[in-house]
């Protein structure tokens, strides 16, 4: 069944509004939408899309969204079922943004978001527990996820590095005999003129933005650079992302860092779109309010625009390239690998959160970041176990999670009766 144009939009808008929770309900969202109730795609074609979209950079649901516009209604359904997957938390984030911008440092918001970075310690550890559950089936993908882990905490290895190698050893270790492909690809002629026209769209303003230079020039170098990057969902890449425009880039702090990403995960849309606030947070930082819209939408564009061209210009090859199991063995690997980056983002954000002290330790190649245990934040501590607790155990909705973390936090910092 091919749905108009007009319910297409309609049920997109929905479902935009209402993508809360991570890439998993997302997903789940839409095939209850498209594959149970409406019966738009059918369930091997969904799942062999899903495959496809794991297999790119960027963010896999809007991604995934953005395939079924195409399927249903060519580059226009696409552009509105991505664009509208985006836009509601797109524009709650920039708003947010500049709220936060403004008042951030007054005590109520700032004993809030205090909350909020603890709270995120949980959600983190959450991720790690659901991603390790799907991708380490055997002793060689523990061992990849071990070596992650190691490379980014003990060594400092660059993960960009880290996800080519453990993406080279998957498709090596893979045995390519089984490998087929159908008969009959997709015209070449349609592929080439998507990747010149999307490429266009995201190559010529980052262009522009690169001619005009400054700050916004940084900025959307930077973030067209992670849109190459983004395996294995939004947190593999954000302990990565996050030391960079820290302690590197310094545009913004680690309060604001963690504040942004707690701010993501209770908005609607990818988790991604925390790239956004750094946008925002970093042009507000020597511009204020226009420099922080114009840092906000650059950044949005360089996040999201390569994933239509990624879309559109791959999407005619979906049947040919998941039938190859080398690439999916490339996409184990990498997803192994994704285990062991997001057990060190855990680490990584703990360590920051419930810790005010730090020590560094290096002996050669080994470089390890070590708390100073006098420095402990008690409070930051037991709303991080209580967090865990309500999210792991008790399986409490993340956004109520969130809330109670924050409400906690600022009685606590600000003597309030609880």
């Amino acid at each position: 069944m091919t749905p108009s144009l007009s319910d297409l939009t309609r049920v997109f808008a929905r479902i935009g509004v209402l993508s809360f929770g991570g890439p998993a309900a997302q997903i789940a969202l839409m095939h209850r939408e498209i594959v149970d109730d409406k019966k738009w795609v059918t369930e091997k074609d969904y799942l062999s899309a899903l495959s496809f979209c794991m297999l790119l950079p960027g963010p896999e649901a809007m991604q995934l969204a953005t395939w079924i516009g195409w399927r249903t209604h060519g580059t226009i359904g696409g552009l509105i079922t991505g664009g509208l997957f985006v836009l509601p938390g797109a524009v709650i984030v920039l708003a947010l943004s500049a709220v936060y911008a403004a008042f951030g440092q007054l005590p109520l918001v700032a004993a809030l978001f205090a909350g909020v970075q603890a709270a995120v310690i949980a959600v983190v550890i959450e991720a790690l527990l659901r991603v390790a559950k799907r991708a380490l089936k055997g002793p060689a993908q523990r061992v990849v996820a071990l070596l992650a882990f190691a490379a980014l905490f003990l060594f400092g290895l660059p993960f960009p590095l880290i996800i080519l190698t453990a993406g080279i050893w998957g498709y090596l270790s893979t045995s390519a005999s089984a490998d087929r492909a159908p008969a009959a690809p997709p015209p070449w002629a349609e592929t080439a003129k998507a990747v010149a026209i999307w490429g266009a769209v995201w190559l010529v303003p980052l262009g522009l933005v690169v001619l005009y230079g400054g700050l916004l020039a940084d900025i959307a170098v930077f973030f067209s650079k992670l849109a190459l990057l983004t395996f294995g969902g939004a947190y593999a890449v954000l302990a990565w992302m996050a030391q960079d425009v820290v302690a590197v880039k310094g545009w913004l702090d680690l309060t604001q860092m963690m504040d942004g990403l707690g701010l993501a995960e209770t908005t609607p849309g990818p988790l991604i779109l925390v790239t956004e606030f750094v946008g925002y947070i970093a042009g507000h930082g020597v511009g204020g309010w226009p420099m922080g819209v114009a840092g906000a939408l650059i950044a949005l564009w360089m996040t999201f625009a390569p994933c239509f061209l990624w879309i559109f210009a791959g999407a005619p090859w979906i049947a040919r390239l998941t039938s190859a199991p080398r690439l999916s063995g490339a996409l184990h690997g990498i997803t192994a690998a994704v285990v062991g980056v997001i057990a060190h983002l855990a680490l990584w954000f703990g360590l920051h959160v419930l810790f005010a002290a730090h020590d560094l330790f290096s002996l050669g190649p080994l470089s390890v970041l070590l708390p100073d245990l006098s420095s402990l934040r008690p409070v930051a501590a037991a709303l991080a176990l209580l967090c865990a607790y309500l999210l792991l155990v008790r399986h409490w909705n993340l956004i109520l999670v969130l809330l109670v973390a924050a409400g906690l936090s600022a009685a606590i910092t600000l003597g309030w009766p609880v």
